[in-house]
């Protein structure tokens, strides 16, 4: 996330266990960069996705204290977690091949129709101490995760725009019409946390905008049911509601926002941010389950 979103302080590790004896932690990656700039022995807000045997998780590596880190690393196992491969993203930024300053907000889908794992982010440049989304990209692996290459554009700034909080999905169900597109969801700081979403129907190697309602968004996460509609669960930009927009057309075109509910929070004592996110996912019959923090049960 961004500076001026929460920053979820934690270790890019899983636990695994057996169903006879716990087994301790693996720790799947360190942080090897040295620059000045950012927080080492760092690597924060993880995100994972798994295919059959297939794991692969991307992390930020080094955070900077107002936002970003110096690359993302990645994390894969091919066994269902029993060993790992790991590395860093090439071509991102200047600490690894790349020209933007930092990086951040990694999620990981794979596409099963084409067969290639794909991990979306956030590019930032910095300019004095102006700190820009300047991109949204998405490197890919064709080996099964366990090399990437370098990152293909989804989306470039221009014009004012500062993009934030990208999300990435594809559809994997093969009876849906639109198997083996993917979907990324982001919004536009600069412009009011706009929302933008893209597509992408050759296994991310070309994207193209979609068509939206003109809405303040932020904090987004798409589903693909399985007949194919895409589901967009996010916040409204003044994060004072839950809501939801839909594709029936494979990502060409969206509806909404249909508000799922409204949100009623209080902030953290100490300034601490806590911000009310949602983190939503579908079972195999297409039914959507949305969680976030909310003061509205509180006694």
């Amino acid at each position: 996330m961004r500076s001026f979103r929460a920053l979820r302080q934690v270790v890019a590790a899983m636990l695994l266990a057996s169903p006879t004896a716990a087994v301790g932690l693996t720790q799947l990656s360190t942080d090897p960069y040295t620059n000045t700039t950012s927080f080492h022995r760092t690597e924060v807000e993880p995100d994972s996705f798994s295919f059959g045997s297939t794991l692969v998780a991307a992390f930020q590596v080094g955070r900077f204290p107002d936002g970003g880190a110096s690359n993302i690393g990645w994390a894969t196992s091919t066994n269902d977690g029993t060993s790992w491969a790991n590395g860093f993203l090439p071509g991102v930024t200047v600490f690894d091949g790349g020209s933007y300053s930092r990086v951040s907000d990694p999620s990981v889908s794979y596409d099963a129709q084409h067969d290639v794992w794909l991990i979306a982010s956030l590019a930032l440049l910095q300019s004095g101490s102006a700190i820009d989304g300047a991109a949204v990209l998405v490197n890919r692996s064709t080996n099964g995760g366990l090399a990437w290459q370098n990152p293909v554009n989804v989306a470039v700034a221009s014009g004012g725009q500062d993009f934030d909080k990208d999300w990435i999905v594809c559809d994997n169900t093969p009876t849906s019409p639109f198997y083996g597109t993917c979907y990324v969801q982001y919004d536009d700081f600069g412009n009011s946390n706009q929302l933008h979403m893209a597509r992408s129907t050759d296994g991310g190697l070309n994207w193209v905008e979609a068509v939206v309602p003109a809405a303040t968004v932020i904090g987004g996460q798409p589903l693909v049911q399985p007949n194919g509609t895409v589901v967009l669960v996010i916040d409204d930009g003044f994060e004072g509601s839950v809501e939801s927009f839909l594709s029936t057309d494979g990502g060409g075109t969206y509806t909404g926002p249909f508000e799922i509910a409204p949100i009623q929070s209080h902030p953290v004592a100490g300034s601490l941010r806590s911000d009310p996110l949602p983190s939503a996912e579908l079972d195999g019959l297409g039914r959507v389950y949305v969680v976030w923090q909310d003061c509205g049960f509180r006694r």
